[in-house]
């Protein structure tokens, strides 16, 4: 998995490159949050469920169907104008934890179509280093892992939410 701050960052960008007029600053702290969420199933460890479990790290928690239920019960909740648009952003969002998940080069891959497919699975391209859990982290290893993802999702998201300021009409709502 990216770490934890690299996940924030995908919807971060995606908010910066639509602008404020779209997007309020709450809403794309919402998404930074829920980009974050599936990585809370690594607290099953704790309480015996197995890695490839449904349940366990990576499972459905990763999956698209999670982020879909997720987006729309915050969206009900949230009430905004643009329940649409903020919906959208918000799956985004959270379908992006899975999504950069499955091109780590470690793990035992994603359950990204779970329950439909159970399956775990990476992309054909795997570039980001897999970031170790814990206290690893603060490890050369960890070092590794923060510089391949500036490599990777960092600085494409930094060019994205550039390219996207610099093309998008700003609105005035």
């Amino acid at each position: 998995m990216p770490t934890i701050l690299t996940h924030a960052i995908i919807p971060l960008a995606a908010g910066v490159a639509l602008g404020k007029g779209r997007l309020s600053g709450p809403v794309v702290m919402t998404g930074m949050a829920l980009a974050m969420l599936p990585d809370a199933d690594v607290a099953g460890f704790r309480f015996g469920i197995e890695y490839l479990h449904d349940f366990g790290h990576r499972g459905a928690s990763h999956a698209l169907l999670s982020a879909a239920a997720i987006a729309a019960l915050v969206t009900a909740l949230m009430r905004p104008e643009r329940w649409r648009l903020v919906f959208a952003f918000l799956f985004f969002s959270m379908a992006s934890h899975g999504l950069l998940d499955i091109f780590t080069n470690g793990g035992e891959g994603v359950a990204l179509f779970w329950p439909y497919d159970n399956s775990r699975i990476f992309a054909p391209i795997r570039p980001i280093a897999v970031s170790p859990i814990g206290l690893d982290f603060f490890t050369l290893r960890g070092l590794h892992t923060l510089i391949s993802e500036i490599s990777w999702v960092w600085l494409p998201a930094l060019v994205i939410m550039l390219i996207g300021r610099a093309t998008i009409p700003k609105t005035g709502k």
